[in-house]
């Protein structure tokens, strides 16, 4: 069965004790922007930071709400940006992640593009750029435990679990206290499904989160790509060459370090 998370945003206290832990976990640095959003524009995410805490204050049903909750890859169930993805660096599992093999990566960047939550990010510090997002803790899932940022979350706004079990849950917080709660469960049937799925006392536009329909990003990632590919081509050529050029210096680095070592040894 495949994997989600609840989100229940009545009970994020904005503690960031999720980014924390992914952050250690992934092995991140503790360098990340400041900004925290505003309704207009929710914080992005970047290379260094899987996951970000949106908060805002509205007033909604004349209540004034001060909300947080939690974004990151939603780990669509027919993600576009696996779809787009022309070398397979992305895929979706059984259990529910969407990973990404950095071994394969072009640097295209057709994923950002295609992801309808704009979540891929590029290292734009780095030499050679490389996608980052959220992987759902795909090695922790193997090893039977929980994504990190659910294991670090001291309120129980996060819960993991089957997902089907768990849209169903949501459903009965909802039908057990009207109108704590707005009567909806985002991520059921956004873009064909998410494997994170959220319930929330305001509309979701307020908490970042996208209106979207139910058909999936993958029937329309063909006409995506069909408007961008003269300047995406060239960005994947010029990454495809680099990543080359970097490898053949990285084994002639590796063999001149190795005939030097067993110079060394013989003398």
């Amino acid at each position: 069965m495949s994997k989600g998370v609840l989100c229940d945003v009545t009970k994020c206290v904005g503690c960031r004790a999720c980014q924390v832990a992914c952050k250690q976990w992934n092995g991140l640095p503790s360098v990340t922007t400041t900004n925290r959003g505003t309704y207009e524009n929710p914080p992005k995410m970047d290379a260094y930071t899987f996951t970000k805490i949106h908060f805002t204050e509205t007033e909604y049903n004349r209540k004034f709400h001060w909300v947080f909750n939690k974004l990151q890859c939603m780990h669509c169930e027919r993600p576009g940006c696996a779809e787009a993805c022309i070398v397979g660096a992305l895929q979706k599992t059984a259990d529910g992640a969407v990973t990404y093999d950095e071994g394969k990566c072009i640097g295209c960047r057709y994923c950002q593009v295609a992801c309808p939550f704009g979540i891929p990010s590029f290292e734009w510090d780095k030499p050679i750029p490389w996608i980052r997002k959220c992987t759902f803790c795909a090695n922790r899932q193997g090893a039977g435990l929980e994504p990190a940022c659910v294991t670090g979350c001291l309120s129980g706004a996060l819960k993991f679990g089957e997902r089907d079990k768990l849209i169903a849950e949501a459903k009965e917080r909802i039908a057990a206290t009207p109108g704590k709660y707005v009567n909806h469960v985002y991520g059921e049937k956004e873009v064909g499904g998410t494997s994170w799925i959220y319930i929330s006392p305001v509309p979701f536009e307020v908490l970042g989160l996208p209106t979207l329909g139910p058909e999936p990003v993958t029937v329309n990632a063909a006409r995506a790509m069909g408007m961008v590919p003269p300047v995406l081509l060239g960005v994947a050529a010029t990454m495809t060459g680099i990543y080359w050029f970097t490898k053949r210096r990285e084994k002639v680095k590796k063999a001149v370090a190795d005939e030097k070592e067993k110079s060394e040894v013989r003398k």
